[in-house]
Order: structure tokens, then C-alpha cells, then sequence
């Protein structure tokens, strides 16, 4: 009998595709800005023939969530995300100010690990692809398990339409046996540059080990306040429409709704009018204890399913028709699921007294997931709403819009992504809508505009003297900067005399 070693094949390849990937991305970081959107739109526009197929596919292979919102979701990353990548740079000199006399160059960071979702697996991989290749990076993707053939189908297509185009092999690839020790020999290999970790907590301790930058699309607690002025049948709407869509697998889906005292009767009105079942303290009893096993990791069974299945899975009968499971809640607490992240139609209730009081639940929750992902508020009070802007410990606040929609940019005027960073409160290196600007950094150009002694007071003796006007800065009066600057060079003259 033949054993074959899945784990040393994963490790094996894993450093095969990381130093492939090291020397193709050398020869692309010699591309023009122009060559890389090239084929950026070649791979968009390959896949987008394929994003109902991939939509199905995801949706078999993983049963996660609903195949018609994954093709909403596919499209919006191949035709929309690319629309707005068209004349962005990245790459060579992106910025220039003549009259500073400063210029700002775009550098790719070089070959990134993608750390695949089984979630959202077509979108998150096509964003991935566009936004590394559109940056000038590499990237060799580590699928999720429970997505490997669909992820590495999506890939196949946009990797033949990519080299068709000039793309250097290597330059974007994928684990094809994925085991968790490949995967952390991809991360932890020294040609690895960063690490973009898309929601998958389980990998994200073994991320930080490596000692690379991380970026974290990660686990999302986000709560949704509806406070007195808002416009409380669009509220309802607004969050039923966000926390059913792909059936709550979005990581930036509202997990539950603070309201005001003065409106909750209206509120919950208007929830059940819209197909909210508030469940009992026996039928919550009984969901609650199915999300996470008693090692306090999530059950991977009730992601992604509709209310009615839940229900029937926790053993009690909801009306035909319901679309959201809601547990009302007064405390927040690690050892109460509905405190945490339950990516499916269920949501926690609580009731506050006024905004003050609201914004104070708010932060339990926000932070009882460590990672300030996303919070939203439905409010006409400017002064309220820039109160919350200025206190939660969050990776990005939206105001009046369902919460997936808003997060993603297609409701709101965010930069368009599928990888919502949370490091506001908790974990990666950027709390942004992760973009190609991300993928890079910045090479600073300065000129010089003055010269040593044209700032220097008090010049040593025998050091030459210039006859030149003082410079802007000195004549508008700025004393306190010019003394610093005088200071600190008379002591480099002094130790270069």
C-alpha cells in the first residue's frame, strides 16, 4: 500500500510556487503602468463570461449562502471593480508637486500570499488577482478547503487569459494540494513579501508568526443602530436587504440592531412586517447553543443558511416566509453567541435609552470581536452621527445604508473592494477598503530646494558664506521651525568642521 504525504507535497510546492513567483514578479515590477491595466482587463473581462458558472459552482461545492447573490457579488468584482481601477497609478511615478519639489514613486511590495475565503471564494479571488497584478505584485493563493476546485477553476481562466497577455509565468498561481502546513510554509517563506489573510481566522495566528506584514478581511461583529430621527421603515429595509444577502456570509453584515428606547416598538413592528421572527428565550436557548462547539470555534454547519433552515435545525417552527431570526439580548459577554459574529440570518436585539447609552453597546460589541470591522447608523442627527464617527473603535462607520452594500462601495462612495480591512480595533495592518494602493509603497523624492548655509545662523568660521535671498520659509515669518532647522545644522557644520 502507498502512503503519499499530502503534507510534505504541500510543503514541497508551496516553496516551488513561492520562488517562482519571486522571479517572475522581478520582471514584472519592470512593467509600465499601462501594460499591467492591459492585463488587468484582459483577466476581467475572461472571467466575467464565467461568473454565473463560478457563482453555482461556489455555491455547490462549499453550501455556503445563495448561488444568485454569489453571481452579484462575481460581477460586481470583474465589471465593476475594474471601471474604477481604469486610470489609477500604482506603479512608477504616481504623484508629483513642481513647486514643493517633491515626487512620490509606486513600488509593489512584491509576491503576496492569498489566503482564500470559502465564503465569498470567486469575488475575493478575482479582487485578489486584479488588485496584485494591477500593483505590479505577485500573488500564489492558498484556496480554502472547502472551495479548492472552484477557487483553482477561477483562477485557471484568469491566469491563460493573464500569460496571454504578457503576464509572467508564475506571477499568479495557486496551491493545488492545500494542507495547512502548505500553507504556512507559503507564508512563512523568505520570498513572501505580505500576507492577505481574507477572512479566515484559523490561519491568522500563523499569518502574525511569520513576522510579514498581514493584511486581515476578517471576522466582522458589526452592530446597527437606528436612532430616533431615522426613517425607520428604510432602516428596517436597509438591514433586512444587508443581513439576507448571500444569507449572511458577509463579513460586514449587521450582527445586530441597538435601538433607540423611544422607537422599539415601531422598530419591531416594522421587523416583523418584513419577515423578523423574535424568538423566545427557549427557541434562542436553543439556536444559540448550535453556533460555536464547547472549544468556542464556530460551527461551520449553520454558515450560510436561511432562517426557516435554522430554525428546523435547532428544532422549532417559524412562519412560512420568515427571513430573519432575532434574539432580543440586554448584556454583552463572550460566553453569549449572540455577543458574536454568526454569519447567517439571525440577529441580536437590544434596547438603550438614548444614543449615549447606544453608543456605549455599540463599543461592547465592536470590540467583543477584538477587530472593529464595520458599524452603521440610521440617523438624521448630524451631532449624533459624528459622535459615533468620533468614538467607535471601528474599521470604517456608515450612515444610512445597509451595511454589505455600503461596506463594498456599491451604496456608498468607499473605494469599491472585497476585502474589507479591520485593523481599527484589532488585527492587519489597514482598516481600508483594501485597494491596489494598499499592495505598495511609496518611495519619497525629495530635491533639495536650499542650501546648508542658507539656513545656518551663527556659521563657523572659514565655512563659505552665501549672498543668496533667505528662503521662503525664513521671510514668511515661520521662526520657531527656521531656529530648529538653524540649530540642527550649525551642529552638522560643526561636526563636519
Amino acid at each position: 500500500m502507498r502512503i503519499i504525504d499530502h503534507d510534505l507535497l504541500s510543503i514541497q510546492e508551496a516553496r516551488i510556487l513561492a520562488e517562482n513567483a519571486y522571479e517572475a514578479q522581478k520582471a514584472l515590477a519592470a512593467f509600465p503602468q499601462e501594460k499591467l491595466d492591459e492585463i488587468v482587463e484582459r483577466m476581467a473581462e475572461a472571467v466575467s463570461k464565467h461568473t454565473k458558472e463560478l457563482a453555482v459552482m461556489s455555491s455547490d461545492e462549499t453550501d455556503y449562502g445563495k448561488w444568485q447573490d454569489k453571481y452579484i457579488k462575481n460581477r460586481f468584482a470583474c465589471e465593476y471593480v475594474p471601471a474604477k481601477l481604469r486610470g489609477m497609478k500604482c506603479v512608477g511615478i504616481i504623484g508629483r508637486d513642481d513647486a514643493q519639489k517633491i515626487m512620490d514613486v509606486g513600488v509593489p511590495m512584491g509576491v503576496i500570499a492569498g489566503i482564500c475565503p470559502a465564503t465569498s471564494p470567486v469575488s475575493t479571488t478575482i479582487y485578489t488577482a486584479l488588485v496584485a497584478v494591477k500593483s505590479g505584485n505577485a500573488v500564489v493563493f492558498s484556496p480554502h478547503p472547502r472551495a479548492r476546485n472552484t477557487i483553482g477553476k477561477t483562477l485557471d481562466i484568469m491566469i491563460q487569459a493573464a500569460e496571454g497577455y504578457g503576464l509572467p509565468e508564475g506571477a499568479l498561481s495557486y496551491l493545488h494540494t492545500v494542507t495547512p502546513s502548505g500553507t504556512k510554509e507559503l507564508m512563512n517563506h523568505k520570498s513572501t513579501s505580505l500576507i492577505m489573510n481574507t477572512g479566515v481566522p484559523g490561519m491568522l495566528e500563523a499569518a502574525y508568526s511569520s513576522g510579514k506584514p498581514v493584511i486581515y478581511g476578517g471576522t466582522g461583529n458589526g452592530p446597527a443602530f437606528i436612532e430616533r430621527t431615522a426613517d425607520i421603515h428604510q432602516a428596517v429595509m436597509d438591514i433586512i436587504a444587508s443581513k439576507t444577502f448571500d444569507n449572511g456570509v458577509v463579513s460586514a453584515a449587521e450582527q445586530s440592531i441597538v435601538v433607540d428606547s423611544c422607537i422599539a416598538g415601531e422598530v419591531k413592528a416594522e421587523l416583523e412586517a418584513n419577515g423578523g421572527w423574535f424568538m423566545n428565550e427557549n427557541e434562542a436557548e436553543k439556536l444559540g447553543s448550535m453556533f460555536y462547539f464547547p472549544d468556542g470555534s464556530p460551527n461551520p454547519e449553520m454558515v450560510g443558511r436561511t432562517a426557516e433552515e435554522l430554525a428546523q435545525m435547532a428544532g422549532f417552527t417559524v412562519p412560512a416566509g420568515t427571513r430573519i431570526l432575532i434574539s432580543p439580548q440586554k448584556y454583552v459577554s463572550e460566553k453569549n453567541p449572540y455577543s458574536r459574529e454568526k454569519l447567517c440570518p439571525v440577529l441580536a436585539y437590544y434596547i438603550e435609552d438614548d444614543w449615549m447609552h447606544a453608543c456605549e453597546k455599540c463599543i461592547e460589541l465592536l470590540l467583543s470581536e477584538r477587530n472593529g470591522h464595520t458599524l452603521v447608523i440610521h440617523s438624521n442627527d448630524e451631532e449624533v452621527i459624528r459622535q459615533f464617527a468620533l468614538k467607535k473603535p471601528v474599521g470604517r462607520m456608515l450612515v444610512n445604508t445597509p451595511a454589505v452594500f455600503g461596506s463594498m462601495g456599491a451604496t456608498s462612495n468607499l473605494f469599491p473592494a472585497m476585502i474589507l480591512g479591520s485593523g481599527s480595533a484589532g488585527q492587519g495592518i489597514t482598516s481600508d477598503n483594501v485597494s491596489p494602493m494598499n499592495l505598495i509603497y511609496i518611495r519619497k523624492v525629495g530635491y533639495g530646494v536650499r542650501r546648508i548655509e542658507d539656513i545656518g545662523m551663527g556659521i563657523p568660521e572659514g565655512a563659505p558664506q552665501n549672498s543668496g535671498t533667505i528662503p521662503s520659509a525664513a521671510a514668511a515669518g515661520d521662526s520657531e521651525n527656521m531656529q530648529m532647522l538653524q540649530q540642527l545644522l550649525e551642529q552638522i557644520l560643526k561636526n563636519l568642521s
